[in-house]
């Protein structure tokens, strides 16, 4: 028996069934790489930030997942350079699906909420029409509805980029790979190198 249609199983009714000792014979997701494009390009490198976001309570096939990402990378990869953007797939399909009563698992899926990101791209400024036209590409592969947000913070940061432009100013932020650190005004003294001690600490504004 092949697989079934992702509508059966589209709408989330129970309890998550992940992989276990009990639930066995589970066949290995579709999607195997989560993270496209220059994944390891500082914090500084890619300002830009826009995410697809789910409108519907749902169960997304890890097929759905693999065919989105390789759509917005194949546009992202001709119209902006395989170098000029980083892509990543928020979601991980740990959810079976079963063929029959109670029978084989047929494959896996993600439990996906209203407002969850399902997929992020950052980049260039120069290059944000293009980021915001490879996610509305990537939304036709998957099931319900959805909306690309363009993001108010600093690529994958949690730091909007008025406060993130303003603290690498006064030598407050450490980059830390794809995310970067907010330096505080705790902790010994003698770790902290010159010009990076503070009295007060960071206020957002």
């Amino acid at each position: 028996m092949g697989r079934r249609p992702a509508r059966c199983y589209r709408q989330i009714k129970n309890k998550p069934y992940p992989k276990s000792r009990y639930c066995r014979g589970v066949p290995d997701p579709k999607i195997r790489i989560y993270d496209v494009g220059m994944k390891k390009k500082g914090v500084d490198e890619f300002p830009f930030c826009v995410h697809l976001v789910s409108w519907e309570k749902e169960n997304v096939s890890s097929e759905a997942l693999e065919a989105a990402r390789i759509a917005c990378n194949k546009y992202m990869t001709k119209f902006a350079g395989k170098d000029a953007f980083h892509l990543r797939v928020r979601v991980h399909p740990f959810h079976t699906g079963m063929r029959g009563a109670f029978g084989k698992p047929q494959g896996v899926c993600a439990h996906v909420a209203i407002g969850q990101v399902l997929l992020s791209v950052r980049c260039k400024d120069g290059n944000s029409h293009h980021a915001q036209e490879a996610l509305r590409r990537a939304k036709f592969k998957f099931p319900g509805r959805q909306k690309i947000i363009i993001s108010r913070k600093w690529g994958f940061t949690k730091y909007s980029r008025s406060d993130y432009v303003r603290w690498r100013t006064e030598n407050r932020i450490l980059s830390d790979g794809v995310n970067a650190k907010l330096l505080g005004c705790h902790g010994p003294l003698a770790r902290r190198q010159p010009g990076r001690a503070f009295l007060t600490a960071a206020v957002e504004g």
